[in-house]
């Protein structure tokens, strides 16, 4: 299976429900990814650009944009982006295989 990190941030809404009701969001994020047949690895808070981040795995990319395009529905968050992770041996045979490509650089 694949990883993936999903940064998110929530809507001013969102914390304010959340101030009201603290609520570890954890358990909910851990159904999400399950409901795909994946695995939550972590949920964490931070500072800065994004509020929030997971670490997940899922079968394949559809399943993760499913769990990602579900949450994003739900109006909660102001924004969220989920990347692709390669392991090292991943990225060891794509720079095996970029020796292949024949890229030529524009206007050379």
């Amino acid at each position: 299976m694949a990883l993936y990190l999903t940064r998110f941030s929530y809507t001013p809404e969102t914390w304010a429900r959340l101030t009201k009701n603290p609520e570890d969001r954890r358990e909910a994020a851990r159904k999400y990814i399950e409901s795909v047949g994946g695995k939550l690895h972590g949920f964490w808070y931070a500072f800065g650009s994004y509020d929030g981040y997971n670490l997940w795995e899922a079968p394949d990319n559809v399943s993760m944009a499913a769990v990602a395009i579900a949450i994003s529905g739900g109006s909660a968050l102001s924004k969220i982006e989920t990347i692709p992770l390669l392991t090292v041996e991943e990225t060891l045979d794509a720079l095996r295989r970029a020796q292949k490509v024949a890229y030529k650089a524009p206007g050379t």
